[in-house]
């Protein structure tokens, strides 16, 4: 509690914590039964617990503030302005620029009836259903996404949400993964958005590397590039191409969505099919890269490792009810799951 309000003292993210109505006035005690419902979120205890262990808040209390002011746009506000403040703080630099970011999904465990809940064998048994939580994480190891996906589909999905809704002063200029955050549309979207994308993709030595041309030379590397890549398609549909990341600059839809469909209509539909020759392009150039510069590969390593190793504070915090959500509302997971990024962010300041 301490520390939420002294991480508050010193960049005052509690000021976006406003009523759904602008003109509605703060509840008796705002301030302290705010600090309890961000804690109450984010250690799993909930609002019954929380209120038999702090004297002076009821449980109606804490539920008006987590109703009223404790939403998903007032948490991302509020988890923007200690990234923005942490940024700016000296010791940030010696971790990096915030130029480079990762994204990765952690596992929970989940006891109440979801749409998102799936098996998930490797970590949850046959029996057993999880979800994941999706966060994208910056070089100086602040979080600036976090997202409820279901460990069913593949992460990639979700690679571009967080990067086009960054709304922290982080300019973000390449972006990590490991081989579950990768696919050869994500390289060409990436590529016309602007952003580097750098996966570390699993078993290199048996990815498909294309060519451009099937009659050109291309010396030692010839053996290697053994398909081509078709630019026809690429250059028929290039307009369209832009449409679509035009689309997605101005958040028209959501990135997930407009990915999904991309893949699901791969070979059939010939944008997909542009974007996935484009994608193999970007890709093959990329892996050349990769085999050849051996600072690419430590720096992607290190980031990797960086989000890697931040997945052990989300389980410290998050520590009631065995670290299980209860709970099968998309609202109030996401509810949670934001609090978690809000408190690990404020324990990073």
């Amino acid at each position: 509690e301490q520390l939420l309000m002294d991480v508050d003292h010193l960049t005052g993210f509690s000021r976006h914590f406003t009523p759904v109505q602008g003109h509605q006035s703060r509840p008796p005690h705002f301030y302290k039964t705010l600090m309890a419902t961000l804690i109450s979120q984010a250690t799993n205890l909930g609002v019954v617990s929380m209120s038999a262990s702090v004297q002076g808040i009821s449980v109606d209390m804490l539920r008006h503030v987590l109703q009223d002011f404790v939403r998903e746009d007032t948490l991302t506000v509020a988890s923007a302005e200690i990234v923005n403040r942490h940024h700016e703080l000296p010791l940030s630099a010696m971790h990096g620029t915030g130029t480079l970011s990762s994204s990765d999904a952690q596992r929970f465990g989940i006891r109440a009836s979801s749409l998102l809940a799936s098996y998930y064998p490797r970590y949850y048994g046959y029996y057993d259903k999880a979800i994941g939580i999706y966060t994208h994480i910056s070089d100086q190891y602040g979080v600036y996404s976090t997202k409820v996906i279901s460990c069913s589909p593949r992460e990639a999905l979700y690679v571009l949400d967080g990067l086009l809704e960054n709304n922290t002063i982080l300019q973000i200029r390449e972006h990590t993964t490991d081989t579950h955050g990768y696919t050869e549309i994500i390289f060409a979207l990436c590529h016309l958005l602007g952003f580097y994308f750098m996966p570390r993709i699993r078993d290199l030595k048996d990815q498909q590397l294309y060519r451009l041309d099937r009659f050109v030379d291309y010396g030692v590397f010839t053996p290697l590039l053994t398909k081509t890549a078709d630019l026809t398609i690429v250059e028929e549909q290039w307009d369209e191409m832009l449409r679509v990341a035009l689309s997605l600059k101005q958040r028209t839809a959501p990135a997930h969505v407009i990915v999904q469909r991309l893949t699901n209509s791969f070979p059939a539909d010939r944008l997909a099919k542009a974007f996935t020759n484009l994608g193999r392009i970007i890709k093959t150039q990329y892996i050349m890269r990769y085999l050849t510069d051996r600072d690419l590969r430590q720096t992607v390593q290190l980031q990797l490792n960086k989000g890697e190793y931040r997945h052990k504070l989300p389980r410290r915090i998050f520590f009631a009810d065995q670290g299980e959500f209860t709970t099968g509302d998309y609202e109030e997971i996401m509810n949670k799951a934001s609090c978690l990024s809000l408190v690990s962010n404020a324990i990073l300041y």
